[in-house]
């Protein structure tokens, strides 16, 4: 239910523009209220030209900005008395629209006006709101939304039938107004409401108050039946993810035949209800709660007929030809629907629904897959509020767009004006990469590089703590879930296994994994212990092999090929003083990553070896004596061992973990493309450490 959260205070330490931030921010936290980046809101004030005269400025949601989050930045200024002339106008098209209303703008850098900018300029009222709340539009969209909304509103209220946003919709919004008096809300058939003010608090009161009117007379009509009866069985919350970590590589490598996309699984309530219920397989079909949702839900979800009787074989199989034939239906809707110059979005779902398991969402990286998420949620409250209107909730009371009026939503050239906002992808955009050893040292050198690059990153170690520093720092630089961290022993083959399987839960699957998990040890041969022997080749064998396997079996489920990069280590073609056993250790890394590149060709597998030499800074597995006994081995003292590498070397090259990265980062990415089996050293110049 809603609440009103206005708090007087909290106005007053966040003033900016008269307190529409604060107005903005305050609707945008109830996602019940305001869809992620939806709805818009304004203010009509008073302020100095570039020549000190007194106008009146419309200040308007900025276009791609999200309520909950703007500032005082994100809204466009717009002269009010420029605008007022377009009332006059019997039509405008919306090119002409965004051309004048661009000219009208009294504030500079500022983002460019929201597309439903004429809206907020045609209601006199001071402050207006626009919103996308779930009860409303469970009434905009019932089969008899307009008789409902009578019943509860009479004469207080504008209806609107749907029509794309734009110069008409704000001059019938601006008609109905006029035309009625004492009138307080608009309802826009199939899309939201507006709502509005003397104030800023009287406005947001006003919002929420209509909200509060609409969810009670839903719940009345509701009158406490159920609406989504379940149908499919129940499972147990551990059977559920042993079935979602079989079958979420098949079906990331389904959906991702144009661009790598990466999952989101929700196992929610609310998902699982709606997804097992009797009527989501025609219901989820009619078309999406409010336009709003179309470019990051699309149309329609993916629903997928299955019981879980059938197994998990019978899964995948289902969900990669209803991946195919999804596919198929949306490009037949694009053929049929699109006019000259428009290009195809990828055709795979966004939001895909299984009975007894709940709901994935697909998109180019973690936060639009979090954005459908979001949205779809709307949608099935959206749902179940249209069919609680029904005298019988078993027949279908929700209507939604057409496939034209989606179409003309979908691929509007002002809808797509925010997507061209975004920066162009990076290289490694919707890739996942799974590094081990990566708390410290090269590991967390090249997992912040390939985060860099646009991927997404499971940080491995034995030391957690450390894995979540670095987890927290990408996330921190590169936004919503870009890292994980887990403590992994890479010569546990149950601690390797749930790792994988965890970044499964997490991302859909993996593309990228860097087997860098390392231990060094340096002592003459007959000091050398079996148990020494036993931890070094445990690490450096052991531990590459069980994060090699588990990499091949979900690469092969995933079919788009994989990649698989070994630090390895100078001493993999070049044996260093007192180090026979790591030596050793380290050419079995670089033969087995070279029989890994033959095994794994005719699956689009790559495998390739980076060789490092003397990378000394940041690093923490050069203890346990290592240090000693290598200086030993020069005839140095410890401490000038460091300054002895740099100083062994002709070019006075130092290396970096930052160096590794680099050489990580061309593997990884498409630059190599064309590489298996590569063999790359980063030794600063020495000449000792180049491959033969």
């Amino acid at each position: 239910m809603p609440k009103n959260l206005w708090n007087d205070d909290d106005a007053k330490k966040l003033p900016a523009l008269d307190g529409l931030v604060y107005r903005s921010n305050l609707l945008g936290s109830d996602r019940t209220v305001i869809n992620i980046y939806g709805g818009n809101t304004s203010a009509k004030l008073k302020m100095k030209d570039h020549l000190g005269r007194a106008r009146d400025v419309l200040w308007v949601k900025g276009s791609g900005s999200d309520v909950a989050t703007i500032t005082e930045q994100g809204f466009a200024g717009l002269y009010m008395d420029e605008i007022l002339p377009l009332q006059e106008r019997r039509e405008m098209n919306d090119q002409d629209m965004v051309d004048y209303l661009t000219r009208c703008t009294h504030a500079l850098n500022r983002p460019r006006q929201s597309i439903e900018t004429l809206l907020h300029a045609f209601n006199p009222a001071p402050h207006v709101d626009h919103t996308h709340p779930d009860a409303i539009i469970s009434l905009a969209c019932a089969a008899n939304g307009l008789e409902l909304c009578k019943q509860l509103w009479g004469q207080r209220m504008v209806w609107v039938d749907y029509i794309r946003p734009g110069f008409t919709l704000s001059k019938w919004i601006a008609d109905g107004i006029r035309a009625k008096k004492n009138v307080e809300l608009v309802v826009m058939g199939k899309h939201g409401m507006v709502t509005w003010g003397d104030t800023n608090r009287a406005c947001y009161d006003h919002t929420i108050q209509i909200l509060q009117e609409a969810e009670d007379f839903i719940e009345r009509k509701r009158a406490g039946r159920k609406v989504f009866t379940m149908t499919a069985p129940t499972i147990s919350a551990e059977e559920r993810k042993r079935i979602l970590i079989q079958v979420l590589p098949t079906l990331r490598g389904a959906v991702s035949q144009q661009r790598p996309a990466i999952l989101q699984v929700d196992t929610s309530e609310a998902a699982i209800e709606f997804a097992s219920s009797v009527d989501a397989a025609t219901l989820s079909q009619v078309g999406a709660a409010c336009p709003d949702h179309l470019v990051n839900t699309k149309r329609v979800p993916l629903f997928v007929e299955w019981k879980s009787s059938e197994g998990v074989e019978e899964l995948k199989k289902k969900l990669q030809d209803g991946a195919e034939t999804f596919a198929a239906e949306y490009q037949k809707y694009f053929k049929e629907l699109s006019g000259a110059g428009d290009k195809i979005f990828d055709p795979y779902p966004r939001v895909i629904l299984i009975p007894s398991l709940g709901m994935i969402n697909t998109g180019a990286d973690a936060q639009l897959a979090d954005v459908s998420n979001q949205l779809y949620h709307r949608a099935i409250k959206v749902m179940k509020g249209s069919q609680s209107l029904s005298d019988d909730v078993t027949k279908n009371n929700f209507a939604s767009l057409d496939a034209k009026e989606s179409y003309g939503i979908e691929y509007w050239p002002l809808e797509l004006y925010k997507l061209s906002l975004k920066p162009a992808p990076k290289e490694l955009a919707g890739r996942v990469a799974l590094i081990t050893g990566a708390a410290s040292g090269i590991g967390r050198a090249a997992a912040l590089r390939l985060a860099q690059d646009g991927a997404h990153v499971a940080i491995l170690d034995l030391n957690l703590e450390g894995a979540q520093q670095v987890a927290a720092e990408i996330n921190k630089k590169f936004g919503f879930k870009r890292a994980m961290a887990l403590r992994c022993d890479v010569t546990d083959e149950a601690a390797v296994c749930d790792s994988f399987s965890q970044v499964i839960l997490e991302y859909g699957g993996v593309d990228i994994v860097v087997s860098n998990a390392g231990i060094a040890f340096s002592a003459p041969l007959e000091e050398t212990t079996l148990a020494n022997w036993q931890r070094v080749t445990d690490v450096l064998e052991k531990g590459y092999f069980l994060v090699s396997r588990e990499a091949f079996k979900i690469w092969k489920a995933q079919t788009t090929g994989g990649n698989l990069i070994f630090v390895a280590s100078k001493n993999s073609v070049t044996a260093g003083k007192n180090a026979s056993v790591y030596s050793a250790a380290k050419a079995n890394e670089l033969h087995f990553a070279r029989c890994l590149a033959e095994e794994g060709g005719a699956f689009g597998i790559r495998v390739n070896t980076v060789l490092p030499d003397a990378v000394l800074e940041g690093s923490t597995i050069w203890d346990n004596g290592w240090r000693e006994a290598r200086a030993a081995g020069y005839g140095i003292k410890p401490e000038e061992l460091d300054e002895y590498y740099r100083q062994r070397t002709t070019l006075k090259v130092n290396v970096h973990p930052d160096h590794l990265a680099e050489a990580i980062s061309f593997f990884a990415g498409p630059r190599s493309s064309r590489t298996t089996g590569g063999v790359l050293t980063v030794d600063g110049g020495v000449a000792a450490a180049y491959a033969r």
